[in-house]
């Protein structure tokens, strides 16, 4: 065995939406652990899903429809790690549906995001400045020389890339009036043609061209100059790389309290600012560090509740039932809605509150049961293959329940979880010696899933 299982399996549920036990068996017996996050990051290399093909069965115009194509990307792409970088991307980034009502902009927005994810942060901003359905979301089409709008300006430095107490309210302003002229082209309404693309315009004669000064900088400043000297900063190394970090590693305070809650990692943060700073923002270096460090190995013991879109995602993948196009996955983005996080639709400018308020007495039902029913199917190809690969009664129950842990895709359980499952397994010997050994795994596969330690990532 070249690599880790334990640690390969971790990776795929940070850096993806987790692995299977088939997947975990070609990938640690082939390559190094190095090797296999430099598969993931170098997303070029994988060959990427044909967009045309996925159209042809989820296309339309229904905002439903938008939301399973990206959902058949999550589960099917072999580039696990630029979806899962489009997802932080709009996470950080939110524009939602709720306002704008123009579904195939906001798709756009998200095939933007993939095509950037991988790039470094100046680009991923310049492309989020031009990109139609965030100067709507934030009204930088209403930004006009003579008469700003501060919104675009004002959530660029304080959500988007710097944090709250690293500028003014003159840089703010001086920001907008550099963003003045930037906007878009009004697209056709939706009826009776269909959904049209919205494209970026810039209007010269909008623009603000006086003298501006910016965090120190004077100078006749654009929207590009201005991004030029945010990356440069370093409390946006340490902005972004903490967004990182509470994305892939460790949950983290929520982020208006991040300037008076240090970091839960501070010396990852400053591993990581400093190559941010070195590279220019470079996603790839960043990204790169992050999962060959210490800090992100040992993470694997440390609380980061998975998302709704990620607990879903790594189900469906594990039970594996659309690892082909077929009728009915357009039907999941309300499973993850009920679970708190509509796709396309965040809820504020501030995205979701992550870690342990995604939870709660209702969602956490929804996500017990969503699980429990998705793997109660023992017809569903993932779950044969689990139940196969599991074994039967007949061993011991710790070597059952290792077992079954492992090809659920290497759960990680406590010490008391763990006793629990081992206790089930001899009552079901006691109670079910006359069932299948293929029931009585299936009901410990939903047992497991059905714990407090399956919410985690």
């Amino acid at each position: 065995m070249k690599s880790d299982r334990a640690e390969v399996a971790h990776l795929f549920r940070r850096a993806g939406f987790g692995a299977t036990a088939k997947e975990l068996d070609v990938l640690t017996e082939t390559m190094t652990y190095e090797d296999i996050v430099d598969q993931l990051i170098n997303v070029d290399d994988s060959p990427d899903i044909d967009q045309a093909y996925i159209d042809r069965y989820y296309g339309g115009e229904g905002f439903q429809m938008y939301v399973a194509t990206w959902i058949y990307r999550m589960l099917n792409s072999r580039r696990p790690l630029q979806e899962k970088m489009t997802l932080f991307l709009h996470h950080i980034f939110p524009v939602a549906w709720s306002k704008g009502q123009h579904a195939y902009t906001l798709f756009s927005e998200i095939d933007t995001f993939r095509k950037i994810s991988m790039t470094d942060f100046r680009n991923i901003l310049l492309e989020l400045s031009r990109d139609p359905a965030m100067l709507y979301w934030l009204d930088n089409n209403e930004n006009h020389k003579g008469e700003i709008n501060e919104n675009y300006g004002r959530e660029l430095l304080e959500l988007f890339s710097m944090g709250v107490g690293n500028y003014t309210e003159d840089d703010i302003k001086n920001a907008s009036r550099a963003f003045t002229g930037w906007t878009f082209s009004q697209p056709i309404p939706v009826y009776p043609q269909g959904h049209f693309h919205s494209k970026f315009e810039f209007h010269a004669e909008d623009h603000d061209n006086d003298p501006k000064v910016f965090l120190g900088h004077e100078g006749n400043f654009n929207g590009e100059d201005i991004i030029d000297i945010i990356v440069k900063q370093e409390a946006t190394a340490r902005f972004v790389t903490r967004h990182l970090c509470n994305f892939f590693v460790e949950d983290e305070p929520q982020v208006p309290a991040w300037n008076i809650e240090k970091p839960k990692d501070p010396d990852l943060i400053d591993e990581l600012s400093e190559i941010f700073m070195a590279t220019e923002g470079d996603m790839k270096s960043v990204l790169r560090a992050l999962f060959n460090s210490d800090g992100f190995k040992s993470s694997i013991n440390k609380p980061k509740v998975k998302s709704p879109t990620e607990l879903v995602m790594g189900v469906l993948r594990q039970v594996g039932s659309f690892n082909d196009i077929k009728p009915g996955l357009e039907g999941y983005w309300s499973s993850v809605a009920v679970m708190g996080q509509e796709l396309l639709n965040p809820p504020t400018v501030e995205g979701w509150h992550t870690g342990h308020e995604w939870i709660d007495s209702g969602t956490l039902s929804e996500r017990i049961n969503f699980a429990s029913q998705e793997f109660q199917d023992t017809n569903k190809p993932g779950v044969k293959d689990i139940i196969e690969r599991t074994g039967s009664l007949d061993e011991e129950p710790c070597q059952l329940v290792d077992r079954c842990l492992d090809v659920l895709g290497g759960v990680q359980v406590s010490s008391d979880t763990y006793s629990e499952l081992t206790e089930y397994v001899n009552s079901l010997k006691k109670q079910n010696a006359k069932e299948s050994d293929s029931a009585n795994i299936s009901d410990l596969i939903q047992m497991i899933v059905s714990t407090v330690d399956y919410q985690y990532a």
